[in-house]
């Protein structure tokens, strides 16, 4: 089994729950300022300044928490890409939620065979190809999630060259709810996949970088971690 290393979704719970729940904050703070108000006897304009900011709170809460359901839909899908990781061979090793270039990316896969940046998505849904651009039900997503998966395998590269590792690293675009018709297909540098294909395609004995090298890039990326 491959060494995993960090806690898959840890990042993407975090960041749903701080930007969901952050308006409710305000709520609150306006909620006391009323009770200071009613306390030093403004009461017209602390009851008002009361019951806006309660329905504010309820609103906001409500809100905020379907948007953190949103990214805690995306950490279940990272976790399910990491248990699918986890079974490659001993050679690999699995960094999950690695920081590159101030940005966390789902994971980075290290071994034998390379290296590889996966961006996770648990998109619900027919998800297709057409003329080099992933659709989701037939229509373009609100983010290039190509776009965004060759980026972060940019920003992993340069974080591992400036760590004092110099080498290619592999894009790719994992869907962790396995609705990519296609399966697999090479998309203008990046690699599209369903999570179902990770193990099988991993299943080779191509070797690009030795053993040597990859010690030493191991080290690297546990001393960045």
């Amino acid at each position: 089994m491959a060494k995993i290393h960090g806690v898959a979704g840890e990042w993407a719970r975090v960041k749903g729950m701080v930007t969901g729940l952050w308006p409710l904050f305000l709520g609150v703070f306006a909620a006391g300022f009323s009770v200071a108000a009613l306390v030093f006897g403004e009461i017209l304009f602390g009851v008002a300044l009361l019951a806006a900011s309660l329905a504010y709170c309820g609103w906001s809460l409500m809100k905020g928490l379907r948007h953190a359901e949103r990214f805690f839909k995306g950490a279940r899908g990272e976790e399910r890409v990491s248990g699918i990781l986890m079974n490659l061979p001993d050679s690999y090793h699995v960094f999950n939620d690695f920081v590159a270039g101030g940005t966390h990316v789902d994971h980075v896969v290290v071994g034998p065979a390379g290296v590889f940046a996966v961006e996770t998505k648990f998109w619900r849904g027919k998800v297709t190809v057409e003329d080099g651009h992933i659709l989701l039900d037939g229509q373009l997503p609100d983010r290039d999630p190509l776009s965004q998966a060759r980026r972060e395998a940019n920003l992993v590269r340069s974080t591992l060259a400036r760590a004092g590792w110099k080498g290619a690293v592999t894009a790719v675009l994992a869907f962790a709810s396995d609705n990519f018709r296609q399966h697999i297909a090479e998309i203008g540098g990046a690699v599209v996949i369903n999570s179902c294909e990770i193990e099988k395609s991993f299943a080779t004995e191509r070797v690009v970088i030795s053993q040597e090298e990859l010690d030493r890039l191991i080290a690297l990326m546990e001393s960045n971690s």
